[in-house]
């Protein structure tokens, strides 16, 4: 099987003024089509700059990406169509990521109507798409016609993943897509992104740092540290016996509830 992905070498150093800062360092890994791959760790590991890099919103220092065989860094942004419609992202936080002037319906037809895209599909088919996907997400077809700030966290994050599916894409990368969602809701969430993984045949990259909630979601695993990888492999072997300190503390850090004697 051809991977999806191949990343070799990868370093981004970031400079400003006379101070550099390294903010990720000969990163390689592949991704292989329909595979769920967790990205872990803290806040400034790494994790988002190496799936901006992926996607192509973001040029390495050095080393390499290839999608589906095909460069994608030091590509010129108007020969990277393949990749806008095939690669979508789902973001931290939908009241920042969903332009409040905007309706939920066109909201949702943005990514239809972008040039890279090339979808090319008539007012007609784009109001059929965004009903189709509105729905797939678990959203009434009158959703279309108000606007974000009518809908709750949890419902605005559905939007968010109606939105990044509208384009037919290959690949999600949700890039801590529930961590700013309250707890009672955060699963049906999670729940609902890996149905749609499932039953549309997608690849996803979820990023976290939280190593629970990948485990619950993720059959395998990178973890991050300092923009290097320190460990990979199953996500379960990572959370029962993890062989890094660092992910040993990511481990250790996840909360516990004992009941009460």
């Amino acid at each position: 099987m051809t991977a999806l992905f191949e990343v070799h070498g990868l370093t981004r150093v970031y400079t400003t003024g006379r101070r550099s800062v390294v903010a990720l360092e000969d990163v390689s890994l592949t991704v292989e089509p329909g595979q769920r791959l967790g990205i872990v760790g803290e806040s400034g590991s790494g994790k988002s700059t190496l799936v901006r890099l992926m996607a192509g919103l973001d040029r390495p220092t050095s080393g390499t990406v290839h999608f589906g065989g095909r460069p994608v860094s030091g590509v010129p942004e108007r020969q990277l169509g393949f990749l806008r419609a095939s690669v979508q992202f789902v973001f931290q936080d939908p009241r920042s990521s969903l332009n409040p002037r905007m309706r939920v319906g066109d909201v949702v037809a943005e990514p239809l109507r972008s040039p890279l895209v090339r979808r090319e599909l008539g007012a007609l088919d784009q109001r059929r798409r965004v009903a189709e996907v509105l729905d797939a997400v678990g959203l009434p077809a009158d959703a279309a016609s108000r606007y974000p700030h009518e809908f709750s966290g949890g419902q605005r994050q559905r939007i968010a993943i109606a939105r990044a599916l509208a384009p037919s894409p290959q690949v999600l990368i949700a890039d801590e897509a529930v961590s700013a969602l309250d707890v009672s809701v955060r699963a049906h969430v999670l729940n609902l992104l890996m149905a749609l993984v499932d039953d549309l045949g997608l690849t996803l990259l979820f990023v976290s740092h939280d190593l629970a909630v990948v485990r619950h979601v993720c059959p395998d695993a990178v973890v991050l540290q300092g923009g290097r990888i320190v460990e990979r492999g199953p996500t379960q072997r990572l959370f029962t016996a993890p062989e890094h300190p660092y992910t040993a503390r990511l481990v250790a850090a996840i909360p516990t509830f004992r009941a009460r004697s």
